[in-house]
């Protein structure tokens, strides 16, 4: 059976969203209290480039989640190559329902992936897998600005309608039991290096080859509006790291 088209033009890509391992790493150095040896839970973890960054900052254990499993297998590939495979493993699994007995983890973390289940959801039912006041990390679409043009806020409300401002967000975070510890949001060349711009060269790629059918062409065409969107909105929304606790006295 052939591929959907989204994961032909995603393949091997080094990120499956914005981010940069100086901002994996920025937001890992802020958690100043973690055990020696934590195990950690990276959700969504696609192919890994920040596992591998995490990995690289601990002595702990990583089981990194995702259901596809193109994703996991190229994060074997990367982890091997990295000689670091006793660190991390993999799991191929569903975020809605995740495969761990209650409170098995000091950090969960997720970059660019907590909008699938939805943030306060996930920030609710993530919760439980945390060991008491243990950490989690994610990376959220949020809005920068009030007022945005019509033209992203409406490109928005069609592609994710529950996106918060930082402000709303961080009272979710509060509101579902967690101390929100640190938060910032990452810098536009994060979703351009290791995203946007090898998205962008692999839709140009794939135009030129022939036939192409029409699911393809609408994916393509969706793909460059997201970029172009960025590129003329960047000022008015972004990813933020939200660094939370697990408040036990809640």
């Amino acid at each position: 059976m052939s591929q959907h088209p989204f994961f032909v033009i995603h393949q091997d890509l080094p990120r499956e969203a914005p981010g940069s391992n100086e901002s994996t790493s920025k937001a890992f150095r802020l958690l100043t209290e973690l055990p020696a040896f934590p195990q950690i839970l990276d959700i969504g973890c696609g192919p890994g480039m920040q596992t591998l960054q995490i990995a690289e900052l601990t002595e702990g254990k990583i089981t990194a989640l995702d259901k596809t499993e193109a994703f996991l297998q190229e994060l074997e590939k990367r982890k091997q190559a990295a000689g670091i495979g006793e660190k991390i493993l993999t799991v191929s699994g569903d975020m809605f329902a995740l495969p761990f007995a209650r409170e098995s983890f000091d950090l969960i973390w997720s970059e660019g992936a907590i909008y699938i289940i939805g943030f306060e959801r996930g920030l609710r039912e993530w919760k439980a897998f945390l060991k008491p006041n243990g950490y989690l990390v994610v990376s959220e679409l949020t809005w920068l600005k009030d007022d945005p043009p019509e033209e992203i806020a409406q490109f928005w409300a069609n592609h994710y309608p529950a996106m918060k401002s930082v402000r709303e967000s961080e009272q979710v975070a509060q509101d579902e039991g967690y101390t929100l510890l640190h938060s910032f949001t990452l810098p536009e060349a994060d979703w351009w290096t290791h995203y946007y711009t090898p998205l962008e060269a692999r839709v140009a790629e794939l135009r030129t080859r022939t036939p192409i059918t029409q699911l393809m062409a609408e994916c393509l065409d969706q793909t460059e509006q997201e970029i172009d969107m960025y590129r003329k909105y960047s000022a008015y929304y972004g990813y933020t790291f939200f660094i939370m606790q697990r408040n036990d006295s809640f």
